[in-house]
C-alpha cells in the first residue's frame, strides 16, 4: 500500500521403525519449509514494491506464489498431524503433555477460544470526498488502508493483552510480518484484499482501552470521519482464532 503524504496519518526410547518414520516426516517438513522460504524470497527479490510500473506484473507473480504457498502449507499441515500422531503413540507423562500444550499455546500452535475483539478496516467508498467542512479533497492515498494502519491495530491489541491474534484467516506468530503491495495485504505468503479483519482473544476491556489510546489509530479515525474509511470494532464473549498452520522454522536472519 502506498504511504500517505499527509503528516501523522492515521507469536525419551522409541522403537527403530518409529524413529525412521519420524525422521522421514521431519525431512519432509523441512523440505516444505524451505520451499515456502524460497517462494517468498523469489517473490520479493530485486523488485521495487513501490514502483507503479511493476505492480501489475508483481501482482500476477504474487498470485501464483500465493497458490503454491497454500498447497505447500496444506501438505505441511498433513505432515504435522502425522508427526503429532506418532508422538502420541510413544506415550508421554501427564507433566510432559501439559508442558508441551503450554508451549504450543504460547507459540500459536493451538487454537484459542474466549472473549475478544474483532476490528475491521476498509477502504473508503469509490468516489469518496471530504465529509466535513474545512477538510481538503482527498488524494488517492487518503482513501485506502495502509500497512501502518493494520500494524497499528495489531500492535495495540498485543499491548492490550491479546492472547492470540488472527489477521484475515491466519494466526499471527512471533515471525509474522504484515506487508502491503499496492492496495493488497501480503501475509505469510498469501494475498488478501480489503476489508481487513483482525481478531484478538483476550480481556475485552484491556483490548478496547489499548485500541482507544493508540495515537496512530486516533489519527486513522480522523480519516474515517473526514473521508469515510471503514472502521468497525465488535466485542464477542466467545471468539475463536485458529492455530498457526505454516512453518515455524527460521532458516537464517541478518541484521542491517
Amino acid at each position: 500500500m502506498p504511504n500517505s503524504k499527509i503528516p501523522s496519518h492515521p507469536g525419551s526410547g522409541r522403537r527403530s521403525g518409529t524413529r525412521i518414520v519420524g525422521r522421514v516426516l521431519t525431512c519432509a517438513v523441512f523440505a516444505l519449509a524451505g520451499l515456502l522460504f524460497y517462494i517468498s524470497a523469489q517473490t520479493a527479490r530485486g523488485t521495487d514494491l513501490r514502483t507503479d510500473n511493476t505492480l501489475l506484473h508483481l501482482s500476477d507473480v504474487i498470485g501464483q506464489r500465493s497458490t503454491q504457498n497454500q498447497q505447500a502449507q496444506a501438505q505441511l499441515g498433513d505432515l504435522q498431524d502425522r508427526a503429532d500422531a506418532l508422538a502420541k503413540q510413544q506415550g508421554q507423562s501427564p507433566a510432559d503433555s501439559a508442558q508441551l500444550k503450554a508451549l504450543q499455546q504460547a507459540s500459536g500452535l493451538q487454537p484459542l477460544q474466549g472473549p475478544g475483539l474483532t476490528v475491521t478496516l476498509n477502504d473508503a467508498p469509490p468516489g469518496a470526498t471530504a465529509r466535513i467542512p474545512g477538510v481538503p479533497d482527498p488524494g488517492v492515498n487518503d482513501l485506502v488502508i495502509h500497512q501502518q494502519d493494520i500494524q497499528a491495530v495489531v500492535n495495540a491489541l498485543w499491548r492490550g493483552g491479546a492472547e492470540g491474534i488472527q489477521v484475515m484467516d491466519q494466526r499471527l506468530i512471533s515471525t509474522s510480518a504484515v506487508r502491503c503491495v499496492g492496495n493488497t495485504l501480503l501475509l505469510q505468503g498469501r494475498v488478501y484484499s480489503p476489508p481487513y479483519v483482525i481478531k484478538a482473544v483476550g480481556r475485552t476491556d484491556g483490548l478496547r482501552a489499548a485500541v482507544a489510546a493508540d495515537p496512530s489509530i486516533r489519527n486513522y479515525l480522523r480519516y474515517v470521519e473526514a473521508y469515510g474509511l471503514g472502521w468497525k470494532v465488535q466485542e464477542s464473549t466467545d471468539l475463536t482464532v485458529p492455530a498457526y498452520s505454516g512453518t515455524v522454522d527460521l532458516r537464517s536472519a541478518s541484521g542491517g
